[in-house]
């Protein structure tokens, strides 16, 4: 068995989608990044090839490649999925937490959830997301920026 954590962060901005875990959510401000800055599915990613050492996903998808301009990270999930299937590991679990003042995500995970596992091929009770505040702490707590943390279990 191998474990993996993730962490992302992307500042909010004017005139974006906030999209996490592939999901669009209704909010007056988006992520800002390369490509749909979607930190949930970035956190994760970056477990599952930390779990493999395999790197992370600026080394597999780098910001100064055009390729991946806009790009749904829920298509780089998949993309790292079958790198990890390719090199003989099998998925274990994930678990996530999304760090955001707002909005509020709870209507929004379960569709998140179903949204990674479906990418992954993977039954959707190995897949768990949280989401959580830092009680106005921090540039989450400001609102300037969403983090997540992913970690995950490789075997």
């Amino acid at each position: 068995m191998r474990i993996g954590h993730g962490y992302d962060v992307h500042r909010l901005v004017s005139g974006r989608d906030l999209v996490l875990g592939g999901v669009r959510i209704p909010y007056e401000y988006g992520l800002l990044g390369h490509s749909d800055a979607d930190v949930l599915t970035h956190a994760i990613m970056d477990a599952l090839l930390g779990a493999a050492a395999l790197g992370d996903i600026g080394l597999h998808f780098p910001d100064s490649d055009p390729a991946y301009l806009g790009i749904s990270s829920l298509t780089l999930l998949e993309r790292v999925g079958a790198l990890l299937l390719e090199k003989g590991y099998r998925f274990g679990n994930i678990d996530a937490t999304v760090v955001a003042q707002e909005p509020r995500l709870r209507p929004y995970i379960d569709l998140m959830r179903k949204n990674i596992a479906d990418t992954l091929g993977i039954p959707l009770d190995r897949v768990n997301v949280k989401a959580t505040t830092e009680e106005g702490l921090g540039f989450t707590g400001e609102r300037l920026g969403i983090a997540a943390h992913a970690v995950c279990l490789l075997e």
